[in-house]
């Protein structure tokens, strides 16, 4: 039987730490707050004495376009919590799902990426901020990340993906101001045009399970069908220096 885990801490004041799955099987609920590596290395503790083993993980949480602010350990909050936070996540559970191969890695990102670029000599957006473009960067972040992660997990039969799940209704643009006299004209768009939270999990629900993406890494996906990326997410030295800082960012490496 699948064993979910969810780190929302709203899910977790609702349901508690245990609840039931749909369909049988046991949901388990946890804490995690990505901004702050210190609650990504207890989770990422917590899972590796309570779990056997991991089958699948899907990093899905992420902010937009927030107004600048810092995450607990001094990063920028999008790049902090978008790229480091997960990037920290996943490495300290790639034994776990090694053990468990063939498991699967999920990485959701966004079309938005394609706005994006790694100015490494702003990473923390110290010296200019722009919140669209920083969100971006964090998906470009997202993809490089994947693949090169892929690189270094070819022949251990854990696979990694990255997906954007399209213009989905939920709270994720929390922090975008529309004025009021629009928000009606918005929220008809959006009840018209955006796909469903259910609707927006399909192609991360099918890289996370679907017989046809067993073996495939390394690869970007659409609507539950393989995508062409620009060139600039498929830069290999650019992926390799971006691991190389981010592993010293979150304390990986000294």
């Amino acid at each position: 039987r699948a064993r979910p885990i969810l780190t929302h801490p709203e899910i977790r004041a609702e349901l508690g730490e245990r609840a039931e799955a749909e369909g049988g099987g046991e949901l388990v609920v946890r804490e995690l707050d990505l901004a702050s590596l210190r609650s990504v290395r207890a989770f990422c503790h917590r899972v590796l004495q309570e779990e056997p083993r991991l089958d699948v993980l899907i990093n899905n949480a992420g902010i937009f376009q927030c107004p600048y602010m810092k995450t607990e350990d001094g990063f920028e909050m999008q790049f902090g919590v978008n790229h480091l936070g997960h990037f920290l996540l996943t490495n300290l559970l790639l034994g776990l799902l090694k053990n468990s191969a063939p498991s699967r890695i999920v990485v959701v990102s966004s079309k938005l990426y394609k706005y994006g670029e790694i100015n490494f000599e702003d990473l923390n957006s110290e010296i200019s901020y722009n919140k669209s473009f920083c969100y971006s960067r964090s998906k470009l972040a997202n993809i490089l990340f994947a693949r090169e992660l892929a690189r270094r997990l070819e022949g251990t039969g854990v696979t990694v993906n990255s997906l954007h799940p399209g213009i989905v209704r939920t709270n994720l643009g929390r922090y975008v101001n529309i004025p009021l006299l629009a928000k009606p004209l918005f929220n008809l768009v959006s009840w018209a045009f955006f796909k469903t939270p259910l609707e927006g999990a399909q192609t991360s629900i099918y890289l996370a399970s679907s017989p046809d993406v067993e073996g495939v890494s390394g690869k970007y996906f659409g609507d539950c069908k393989e995508e062409e990326l620009l060139p600039k997410a498929m830069d290999d030295l650019v992926a390799r220096k971006l691991w190389d800082i981010s592993e010293v960012m979150v304390g990986l490496l000294k």
